[in-house]
């Protein structure tokens, strides 16, 4: 069996190394992939963007089987056009990407079907949302519309602030496109839950639960980022909790999108708030998030592509989603100066014991050498019976991994160890 994987960062060489244990696969390529990803699939040089040509190969060389990961791939709409062709893909089609692909469309399917979110307000002229923010509550939440890599949130603590963001957002163009209307909402306070979600667009099987740590610095401190680590399961996210979140949640959102016609299929990304009100969305994606991906996957006891398969057939709910009782963590080692600006091109030291556990985001190859090409570098991850040594021990592999300008945060699952002394 030949599978096609599109993407080129750490979530996607997750997901292959996952797809690797299948027995029936002969073949993995990556589109576009990346030096790390190299070792274990074939790398094609097609950007994930490209949707001609992403098609054009995968028909040229008979791929049974694509998942497409990344976000800008399925809003333009490559599982479309690869199932056009007769090729079986996972992720969902445009019209249901556009529960991420436009916050707009996301808040107002909450409102419209009662499903728990941040109360908003949406707005395409600046005039208005700056007289509007004179007199929002603050903080308050400021979110370019369309995609932006992932950073396309501002917290405005203060109305000088707030009025700052909407200026960069739609005069300055900071997201392009994205920032032609924005989402003005409810600052939400509470522990964060990352929850991701198989779906066939009948039936919704969770995966376990993750904390990302989003912020550059220690502590929570410094600019957003893409995610500077993860840890699973999360200790906040109680069966309760869970429960209540499924029913109040997952489902309604699943059936909601099947009245509006745009039945989806693939992964369901729940970003929630644990508010004092209950359990609220932040946002959806409708992707594996990254890099929650490199903690979910290794807990994973059932096969990756079988359920894939499943999701794609329609038959998720004949079949088994098991995940380990154990806990992950995924350290992720950056280039100093992310995520504005940063230098690439040094030379990774990464022991060849530690590559089953290093997820690589950032990197290419030069001959028998890897060199850092990005922000985000590399995911170390551990998994253990115990949260506090899967931390440690992630740490640990750290350690013995070197780039000239490596930054990486300290305190990955220390908020998660906490609550758990708390409880």
């Amino acid at each position: 069996m030949k599978v096609l994987v599109v993407g080129s960062g750490g979530r996607e060489h997750a997901i292959i190394k996952k797809i690797k244990e299948n027995s029936s696969v002969e073949k993995i390529y990556a589109c576009p992939g990346n030096g790390g990803i190299a070792r274990d699939a074939e790398c094609v040089q097609i950007s994930a963007t490209d949707i001609d040509g992403i098609t054009a190969f995968a028909v040229e060389n008979r791929i049974d089987y694509c998942v497409v990961a990344p976000d800008d791939p399925l809003v333009l709409g490559l599982v479309d056009a690869l199932e056009e062709k007769g090729i079986s893909c996972f992720g969902p089609r445009k019209n249901a990407a556009i529960i991420e692909g436009s916050k707009v469309f996301s808040k107002n399917l909450m409102k419209k079907y009662g499903i728990p979110t941040a109360k908003y307000e949406v707005f395409n002229d600046i005039e208005k949302a700056l007289e509007y923010v004179k007199t929002a509550p603050v903080p308050t939440v400021i979110k370019a519309d369309g995609l932006a890599l992932g950073k396309g949130v501002i917290i405005a603590g203060t109305r000088e602030d707030a009025e700052d963001a909407i200026l960069s957002i739609m005069k300055e163009k900071k997201f392009g496109k994205s920032g032609d209307n924005i989402v003005i909402e409810e600052f939400l306070t509470g522990p964060e839950v990352t929850v991701l979600a198989f779906t066939d667009g009948k039936t919704v099987k969770p995966m376990v639960a993750s904390m990302d740590h989003k912020r550059a610095g220690d502590y929570d401190t410094g600019l957003n980022t893409g995610g500077m680590g993860t840890i699973a399961p999360n200790p906040y996210y109680t069966k309760e909790i869970a429960a209540e979140c499924f029913e109040k949640i997952f489902i309604p959102t699943i059936n909601a999108m099947n009245k509006e016609g745009r039945t989806f299929k693939g992964c369901l990304y729940f970003g929630l708030m644990l508010t004092p009100d209950g359990p609220k969305v932040i946002e959806y994606n409708w992707r594996f998030g990254d890099p929650e991906t490199q903690v979910v996957l290794p807990l994973l006891k059932s096969d990756l592509l079988t359920v894939m398969q499943s999701v794609t057939d329609g038959t998720l709910s004949e079949t088994e989603v098991e995940f380990s009782d154990k806990s992950a963590c995924c350290v992720i080692m950056a280039s100093e100066g992310y995520p504005v600006s940063y230098e690439k091109g040094y030379e990774i030291t990464l022991p060849d014991d530690l590559l089953p556990d290093v997820y690589v985001a950032g990197a290419k190859k030069d001959g028998d050498r890897l060199l850092t090409n990005g922000g985000r570098v590399l995911g170390v991850t551990a998994v253990e019976a115990d949260m506090g040594d899967a931390v440690k021990a992630a740490y640990s592999k750290v350690d013995r991994i070197s780039f000239a300008n490596a930054y990486y945060r300290h305190d990955i699952g220390a908020k998660a160890l906490a609550c758990r002394e708390v409880k």
